[in-house]
Parts: structure tokens; C-alpha cells; sequence
């Protein structure tokens, strides 16, 4: 059971399901019919995945197709390993997963809010030849930091490439960007765990080989979910004033409080913010934060007993001391200033204590 108690900041990582999303679900599990059966029972189940493929495309007003798979992940390996094009551009402050699948992609530089500039990626493509996949994230998940994905996208265009945009942490929060493929997360905006989608302008980008969604990706869908993310992208999103509110006056309170915001010049997304304490590394704030009943992250990761570095932070040229002190918050539709009042104490004390250690 949740503890009432606590105070949930960790909403990049997952929000909790939407009430919508849970009834869809419930609906969906008295549907236990295979979508690709040839029967009545099959049919029906196949009705109602067409009619929330149809809901969803509407939702986000996108006019290409809607490929539903396991997850953001398995949406990336999709597009990144059935893509024609053979050359591949990542920017270095993707999430892992991207990197993953793109090993041998060339990097796109970025400064040191984490920013790709229009510029250096124009120049970059000059040297490729034949049409590229670019791979770039609207929103970063560590910091928040939005790209400008209208001229990038105008970039990539003009040169003849194709965009690749990592939209999980800004569907349902902001629009959708002008590129070829788009990444969706369902449970970043209330939907459940375990399923996502690959939007796609045009799928004679990728390559079929068989199975469901049109051949481009195999295994049963996941009804359910499906029906349960597309409740969850269709439920108002009217909380983003509030939360824009909600992160300037933390922002304000670290910086007061003698912390930084990361990339605190670039355009950042109201829900996500990476800060800085100094002297107080980044488990260490985790473990004080849990004991008080926060749930937040960091900015970096431990990995067999040793802190790592985040990539992110590597990739902007942050000094690693300072990154290994980073930690994020990202708030939600039920975030309220309570909620941000007390962690700005909680902040305020782990900071004071450490000082007079």
C-alpha cells in the first residue's frame, strides 16, 4: 500500500495512473480476444484497438501512423534498427536507450546547457552523404531542457535526413514536433506501464518484417494498456500553469539557499529541474530525501558500488564533482505547493547540516 505520507516527486521517472487510464484498462481486460484473430470474439477486440488507434492520433493531432508497442524502448529499437536510412546522428545527451541502439551513430555536439545549435547540425550533415536519421530529444530527462525542434527540424529537412524525436517526457504536455518518427511513453502522462507507441510519418522509412502494426513490429498487442494510455492521453491536461509556478519558486528558493539550477539560461520544461548542492553528493540527498518521505532522483546513477557520472551532465561539461552532487525533481498534475514548500525545508536542512559537519 502507498504511503498517504509521502511526497511524490518523481514523476520523469513514471506518474501515477490516471483514474481514466485504470478504468480503460478494466474495460479492455473483458476484451480477452486476440486482435489478429480471425473470429468474431478476434474482430471485436480488433474494433476496439482501430477505434483507440484512431482516438490517439487524434489526441496528439498527428496525421501519420500509429505503430503501439511495449514501451518507449521498443519503440526506439524500431525505429533506430528497422530505419533505411544507414546513417545515424544522436546527440549525446539522449537517453540511454538511444545510445544503446545507436552504438555506431556520429554525435552531434551540443553546448553546455545541453543544447544541439541548428548551426553545428547544419554543418554536420553537410559531410553526410545520402539521407541520415536524426536521433534528438525534445525534452531532456535529466534537466529538462527543451530543444528547439523547429529548427532542427527544418535542418534535418533541408538537407534531405529524417528526425527521430524522443517525445516521452513532452507528449500530453506540449505539442508534437514537425519530425518523421516519434517516441510516446504512456505511463510519463498517466497512462500504464508497459506500453508506448511509434508515431511515423511515412512507414516506407522503416523496414517490414512481419508480425503485428502492420508488420513493423511482432507480438500480440496489449489491448488493455493501449486503451488505457489513449484515456490517459485524452484526459485535460490543464495543470501546466500551475506547475510552471510551482518550479519558479523552487528554482528561486535553491538559487536564494546558495544551490544552482542545471542549465538554469536554456528553455526548460515546467516539470523537470536538475539542482546542485554543494559538498553533498547525490546518494547521499537521495538517502536523506527517502528517510523524510520524498521520492525524487538523481542526476546520476550508481553502478556496482561506484557513482557514475551522468552522461547528460559528461556530454554538457559539467565538472564531474559538481555532477556527482546533482539530484532531480520533476512534478505532476497533483503536485500541489505544500508539496514544494516541504522540500524546500527538507533542501534547506540536509544543506545546513552538511555545512556544519
Amino acid at each position: 500500500m502507498t504511503d498517504t505520507r509521502r511526497i511524490y516527486l518523481d514523476y520523469a521517472a513514471t506518474a501515477p495512473m490516471l483514474d481514466v487510464a485504470k478504468k480503460a484498462c478494466m474495460e479492455g481486460f473483458e476484451q480477452w480476444a486476440n486482435p489478429s484473430s480471425p473470429h468474431g470474439d478476434g474482430r471485436a477486440a480488433q474494433a476496439m484497438l482501430e477505434n483507440a488507434r484512431r482516438r490517439f492520433r487524434d489526441a496528439l493531432h498527428w496525421d501519420g501512423d500509429v505503430i503501439f508497442t511495449s514501451g518507449a524502448s521498443e519503440a526506439v529499437q524500431i525505429a533506430l534498427t528497422k530505419s533505411k536510412p544507414e546513417m545515424q546522428l544522436v546527440s549525446p545527451v539522449e537517453h540511454d536507450v538511444v545510445l544503446r541502439f545507436a552504438p555506431g551513430a556520429r554525435q552531434i555536439p551540443v553546448d553546455s546547457n545541453g543544447m544541439v545549435i541548428p548551426a553545428n547540425l547544419n554543418h554536420l550533415l553537410k559531410g553526410v552523404e545520402g539521407p541520415a536519421l536524426v536521433a534528438i530529444q525534445s525534452v531532456n530527462n535529466e534537466t529538462g531542457v527543451m530543444q528547439d525542434m523547429d529548427a532542427l527540424a527544418k535542418v534535418v529537412r533541408d538537407r534531405g535526413s529524417h528526425l527521430l524525436a524522443d517525445c516521452s517526457q513532452s507528449v500530453g504536455k506540449l505539442p508534437l514536433p514537425d519530425a518523421d518518427l516519434i517516441i510516446v511513453a504512456g505511463h510519463k502522462f498517466g497512462g500504464p506501464p508497459g506500453v508506448g507507441a511509434l508515431l511515423v510519418r511515412d512507414l516506407r522509412l522503416l523496414h517490414a518484417d512481419g508480425g503485428q502494426e502492420q508488420g513493423y513490429r511482432s507480438g500480440t498487442q496489449n489491448l488493455p494498456y493501449i486503451l488505457g494510455m489513449t484515456a490517459a492521453l485524452e484526459a485535460p491536461a490543464n495543470w501546466a500553469g500551475r506547475a510552471a509556478e510551482l518550479r519558479q519558486h523552487l528554482d528561486d528558493a535553491i538559487r536564494k539557499e546558495g544551490g544552482a539550477v542545471i542549465a538554469d539560461k536554456a528553455p526548460r520544461i515546467a516539470t523537470i529541474a536538475s539542482y546542485h548542492m554543494p559538498g553533498v553528493a547525490a546518494n547521499t540527498q537521495l538517502i536523506k530525501f527517502d528517510m523524510a518521505g520524498f521520492s525524487v532522483s538523481a542526476g546520476s546513477a550508481c553502478s556496482s558500488g561506484t557513482l557514475k557520472t551522468s552522461h547528460v551532465l559528461e556530454a554538457m561539461g559539467t565538472d564531474p564533482q559538481v555532477a556527482r552532487e546533482v539530484i532531480r525533481v520533476s512534478i505532476g498534475r497533483d503536485t500541489t505547493r505544500a508539496h514544494i514548500y516541504a522540500f524546500i525545508d527538507k533542501w534547506k536542512s540536509i544543506f545546513a547540516d552538511a555545512r556544519r559537519a
